[in-house]
């Protein structure tokens, strides 16, 4: 759901959109700037108890187009990273599957920093400590432009989904619920 200024401002009164300064770059940037792949960032007040739909909300976007990432262990303790629309839900036995896994679970948030070097609410698919195979949801593809964290809270870039998927080698499937 797209909302006009008025009413985010009416819903969100404490946050606003900023914009992010020259010396503000993230890891997530820094890798994007070091491929010349394109992007664009976006940033508003960070408040790590915003839901991906209020983000959506914030950034005037359809929330389909924001992808959150989450990142699981498999029966083999094999990692993996999901990238999924804010308002799905990740289903563990479609991503167990996509995996070639027996099952997969999410991994507990304090095991998160020292795996992937983001934390909660600040995850990306992009830069992470160490590239694990990630895959994305089917529908990223159908958009122009989608949105997911710039690698920490308070920041999301816009990316074309073609490129999203050259930078982090990403599989498109369908693993929401």
């Amino acid at each position: 759901m797209v909302i006009n200024q008025q009413e985010k401002d009416h819903r969100y009164p404490n946050l606003r959109k900023t914009e992010m300064k020259k010396e503000e770059k993230t890891n997530v940037m820094r890798v994007l700037d070091a491929k010349k792949i394109a992007y664009k960032s976006h940033t508003y007040e960070a408040d790590p108890t915003l839901t991906g739909e209020q983000i959506a909300e914030i950034l005037n976007e359809d929330s389909a187009k924001v992808f959150k990432t989450l990142v699981t262990r498999g029966k083999s303790n094999t990692y993996y990273v999901f990238a999924v629309p804010v308002k799905e839900e990740l289903d563990l036995k479609k991503a167990a599957k996509a995996a070639g896994e027996k099952s997969i679970d999410m991994i507990k948030q304090k095991e998160l920093l020292p795996l992937t070097g983001y934390v909660h609410g600040g995850c990306s698919p992009i830069g992470m400590k160490k590239q694990f195979k990630t895959f994305i949801h089917k529908t990223a593809s159908t958009y122009e432009k989608i949105y997911v964290s710039a690698g920490r809270v308070g920041a999301q870039i816009e990316i074309s989904p073609a490129d999203l998927i050259s930078v982090t080698r990403c599989i498109e499937e369908d693993i929401v619920v």
